[in-house]
């Protein structure tokens, strides 16, 4: 039984970190849950988000759960895997947070 590689087309794609312009997002929310909501900009699952965050998926499920819960993210099935993708509120918090 082999299975195929996941993930190789982003091997060398860098971590995106958020500017110092987040400031008020990470006060609001937190740094790692401010983090998670800049990376979500397309749509992951929580195994690429905690291999890009470097954590453990079950800490990137955690901090999913508030988010999805409060409205920042969305979620859709494809196939085997979830996707998070932020929300029109979450696209709203983290424009406002660069502008300032």
């Amino acid at each position: 039984m082999a299975y195929p590689c996941r993930g190789v087309a982003t091997l060398w794609a860098p971590t995106p970190t958020p500017t110092a312009d987040a400031t008020a997002l990470t006060s609001l929310l937190g740094a790692p849950r401010a983090r998670l909501l800049h990376l979500l900009a397309e749509p992951l699952p929580t195994v690429e988000i905690a291999r890009r965050l470097t954590v453990t998926p079950s800490a990137v499920s955690q901090h999913l759960q508030v988010l999805h819960a409060t409205g920042m993210i969305t979620r859709a099935r494809d196939g085997r895997h979830v996707l998070y993708r932020r929300s029109p509120l979450g696209d709203q918090l983290v424009d406002q947070s660069a502008e300032r």
